[in-house]
């Protein structure tokens, strides 16, 4: 497969899983699903196949996606599935006992996925653009840039908020109010007594009410 290909000629993006512990032909079937499409499309074609060489499949797209974004500067909006194919690796020998001590061969497949991802002509992006707009959805780029804005209004306004609590704190004077509190329980002719002054009015009271009572040598007298 790799020598019908020229692999100079295939621009874009690429990644590569090699030794992957599953036949080509298992490979190949996956990949003709995703060949020629966009990326959106592959992916939804990639999460709902049956088969069990679409995982693996899927982590080489995103791969390549991947460099595609860091190392090409590609939007993923943009980019569509140039090319892919699977090559046949090593093939692993193992044995299996038989009856009359006869033992048969397993052969366990390898295979190298590579998938290549470029961009869209300007042609087809100027479709995509007009048919986002006319159902007026927005890309994914579009949506991580409405994210974003909303996140940086809600810093704003928690930032805003903690502020004038901030200067509101300052603004209040806690001193002041407490003196106030203070002087205010000094005058009032309601506050209570402390021990010592009841001890001692009590005492006053006692002798006053011991030289009012009368004795016995006055009653005699009288």
């Amino acid at each position: 497969m790799s020598g019908l290909i020229d692999l100079d000629a295939v621009a874009g993006a690429r990644s590569t899983h090699k030794f992957a512990r599953l036949s080509a032909s298992k490979a190949r079937v996956v990949l003709d699903l995703i060949r020629d499409d966009d990326l959106q499309q592959a992916r939804e074609e990639l999460q709902f196949c049956d088969r069990g060489a679409a995982a693996v499949v899927s982590k080489v797209l995103e791969s390549a996606v991947s460099n595609a974004e860091n190392n090409e500067n590609l939007s993923a909006d943009e980019l569509y599935v140039a090319e892919c194919w699977a090559d046949e690796g090593p093939t692993l020998k193992r044995w299996r006992p038989r009856a009359r001590g006869r033992a048969t061969r397993i052969n366990k497949r390898t295979c190298h996925i590579t998938v290549v991802v470029a961009q869209l002509s300007e042609d087809e992006l100027e479709m995509r653009a007009a048919s986002l707009a006319a159902s007026g959805r927005r890309s994914a780029d579009q949506d991580r840039a409405a994210r974003v804005a909303a996140s940086r209004d809600t810093e704003e306004e928690t930032e805003a908020v903690a502020e004038e609590l901030v200067e509101e704190d300052s603004d209040t004077p806690d001193s002041s109010v407490e003196a106030e509190v203070v002087s205010e329980e000094a005058e009032s002719p309601d506050s209570e007594p402390e021990i010592g002054e009841e001890i001692e009015t009590d005492a006053a009271e006692l002798e006053s009410t011991e030289d009012t009572e009368p004795t016995d040598e006055d009653e005699k007298e009288s």
